[in-house]
């Protein structure tokens, strides 16, 4: 880490005064991106030189130093300014943050200043650091009873609905000799398969994407849908027992001691028993860590002598017994050789740089993200560049800065383009909004494409088809709105590249069976902005049909909990469009379902009320009707088996993993026909 104490030995209290004000007030910013909007704009190794850069002065100037200061307290996932709905609890020991270092030098220090201030000999643990969301589970008698973020490190949230849909976390202990009240701290993480799977839906979707896992892991923890939750991949490793001095000696033990009593813990620790061993686990996964399915961003290194840690204490921010040796992100440098434009579904342009090919964390990287304008101007990037590329958590490439001092004198500003490179409309970009879009929405080509795409979707109306069937319908003049798939004919499909008589009949079968979808999946297919396909179904539910819903204010739409102003706005807008009433007319003329069918307004029975559902496998009927008939009779359906599960419906070829977190969580397993009989249905739906 950088030493600045030279730099600021000259400084008046006058200067130091002010300099401190403005790093705290811009690592107060930067821990807000962090912690609570998950979309951090510099790399944790920026972030930490202005934390050393404020300690060193803080140390140089005493008297300035202040308890409110970030370096007396840890970062904070507490948001005051909005309403989570989440409860707010205590932890019963202060959930505090690692010092960190970069340097070996610096980690020796560490050593000797330890061996210093004890008497006792101790070895180390050394543990991957885990690039994710903090979390602390309370189990009493052997049952998960709460789940906290670390919030400001005294006082947390309880996640507690969205930890129990978290594969591998027991809500019930079966096994070992567990305490019967105990904590347990640990990681919340996203693989890299599920965060790419997260961030193709949201790419689908003109969503914003995640920067890397760790941020998509923080932000699904904070979801208020729990079934969304379950369907992310999260993954949960545990690491500590606060109170663990009470049972056992070593920290490793107690480890051995989690992992008896069936909680997930990550075996890749080991004990160390001198500083050499400690860096050469560090040197180890330095270069392993590209073959581990999920992002680390370091190593922890503890005292495993328990009895030392407790004479050693705490500083009012971190355990002066641990620090994390953090690693660089991996990054090449190549040359910057053009920049294309993409064009979302939603008409949003997303500056592209292609490079010269270079080597990256395994894979060959020629493309990388420019965001936004406001980027290119920020990073001062220019053509034929030579520019520093990084993978976002190893899997996004992103330009992070510019090695200015090998410019070329042909390196030219990049100016951002001013009209849309597809349909060539004037772009526009409003105040709140980092990106430029095109407006000519009902013309432009990607974009028109784009929406049938959605609207074809599984999760709207689950119509056959993908992008090259789409390009081919729209490029043939067949397919330039949602509404015209209703009128494609078996002669016209014959006439598209690949297609036979079976597969334009399969094609056909399904827009056909796409009139039955419930009203909120054609709303959401509509692909209104913001509107997503869980507040879709609110709106739906509340409205009724699609003629309540466009005469309602925009003061009648944000009295919707699950609606604000922005997409109160975007709703208004859509309906304010002509082109869009002549697909709604011509959508209903068709028999898509634009009101909610008497069943999804109206409950069958109560014979399922407050009773929570999972559903598996495979049935004589769709598993949607299988759900939907749950919800009729006043079910909730979840993805997941968890302590709150009433039953688990299991058709043929369930999921093994479903099955046996049932069976371990004493889940009534019930068949098809069982499902039936509780619900009084004398037939199948």
């Amino acid at each position: 880490m950088r030493k600045f104490v030279g730099l600021f030995c000259t400084m008046t209290l006058q200067q130091a005064q002010s300099k401190i004000l403005r790093l705290r007030e811009e690592i107060s910013r930067h821990n807000r991106l962090y912690y609570i909007d998950n979309n951090p704009v510099i790399s944790d190794f920026e972030y930490d030189i202005l934390m050393q850069e404020l300690m060193q002065i803080e140390q140089l100037f005493p008297q300035l130093r202040s308890s409110d200061s970030p370096t007396q307290k840890p970062g904070s996932d507490l948001d005051a300014q909005k309403e989570k709905g989440f409860a707010r609890h205590a932890h019963k020991y202060p959930m505090l943050s690692l010092s960190n270092t970069y340097s070996e030098q610096e980690l020796m220090e560490f050593d000797q200043r330890l061996r210093k201030s004890t008497e006792y000999p101790f070895g180390y643990v050394c543990e991957l650091k885990l690039d994710g969301a903090a979390i602390c589970l309370h189990y009493e008698q052997g049952r998960l009873v709460r789940a906290l973020t670390r919030g400001d490190g005294s006082i947390g949230d309880d996640v507690l609905q969205n930890i129990s849909v978290i594969q591998g976390v027991p809500a019930q202990l079966s096994a070992g000799n567990y305490p019967s009240s105990f904590e347990i701290r640990g990681e919340i993480i996203l693989p890299f398969e599920a965060f790419d799977r997260l961030n193709q839906i949201r790419r689908q979707n003109d969503e914003p994407l995640f920067a890397n896992p760790r941020n998509a892991a923080a932000g699904s923890l904070k979801l208020l849908d729990r079934d969304e939750v379950a369907q992310r991949g999260l993954q949960c490793y545990l690491y500590h027992i606060p109170e663990a001095q009470g049972w056992t000696k070593l920290h490793s033990e107690s480890l051995d001691m989690a992992a008896s009593w069936g909680l997930p813990l990550s075996r890749s620790f080991q004990v160390c028993r001198s500083m050499k061993e400690v860096l050469d686990f560090i040197h180890q996964w330095e270069y392993q860590r590209t073959t581990l399915p999920f992002a680390i961003d370091g190593v922890v290194v503890k005292v495993n002598e328990l009895a030392v840690q407790s004479t050693l204490g705490m500083t009012a921010k971190s355990p002066r017994w641990a620090t994390a040796f953090k690693y660089k992100a991996q990054e090449a440098q190549t040359q910057l050789l053009s920049v294309d434009y993409q064009v979302g579904r939603t008409g949003s342009i997303t500056p592209v740089a292609n490079l010269s090919p270079v080597l990256l964390s395994g894979t060959v990287v020629k493309r990388a993200s420019l965001h936004n304008g406001a980027q290119i101007a920020l990073l001062d990037v220019r053509l034929h560049d030579t520019v520093t590329v990084e993978k976002g958590g190893e899997i996004i490439p992103k330009i992070t800065g510019v090695l200015s001092n090998l410019r070329p004198p042909e390196a030219a500003p990049i100016a951002f383009i001013t009209h849309c490179p597809q349909c060539g409309a004037l772009l526009v970009k409003e105040d709140q909004e980092a990106k430029s879009f095109c407006p000519n929405i009902w013309e432009c080509p990607p974009q028109i494409m784009g929406r049938i795409l959605h609207f074809m979707s599984r999760k709207a109306m689950n119509i056959l088809g993908g992008d090259a069937l789409v390009e081919q319908l729209y490029s043939r003049g067949l397919v330039t709105k949602a509404s015209d798939l209703y009128t494609l004919t078996k002669e016209q499909l014959l006439t598209l590249d690949n297609f036979g008589d079976k597969s334009a009949q399969n094609l056909l079968d399904s827009i056909a069976a796409s009139r039955t979808v419930p009203f909120s999946r054609v709303l959401f297919g509509l692909g209104m902005r913001h509107v997503g396909e869980t507040s879709a179904k609110y709106i739906a539910t509340h409205f009724g049909s699609i003629k309540a819903l466009e005469e309602a204010s925009e003061e009648e739409l944000t009295a919707i909990p699950e609606v604000g102003k922005v997409m109160a706005l975007s709703i208004r807008n859509f309906f304010a469009q002509p082109i869009n009433q002549i697909v709604i007319r011509e959508l209903e003329a068709c028999g898509v379902p634009l009101r909610n069918h008497p069943q999804d307004a109206k409950r069958l029975s109560d014979a399922l009320a407050g009773k929570q559902i999972v559903v598996s496998g495979n049935f004589s009927i769709a598993r949607e009707a299988i759900k939907e008939l749950i919800e009729q009779h006043g079910g909730k359906n979840t993805g997941q088996p968890s302590a709150q599960t009433d039953y688990l419906v299991a058709g043929s070829k369930a999921g093994p993993a479903k099955l046996q977190k049932a069976a371990k969580l004493h889940i009534q397993i019930i068949t098809e026909e069982e499902l039936y009989a509780l619900t009084s249905s004398t037939q199948q739906p």
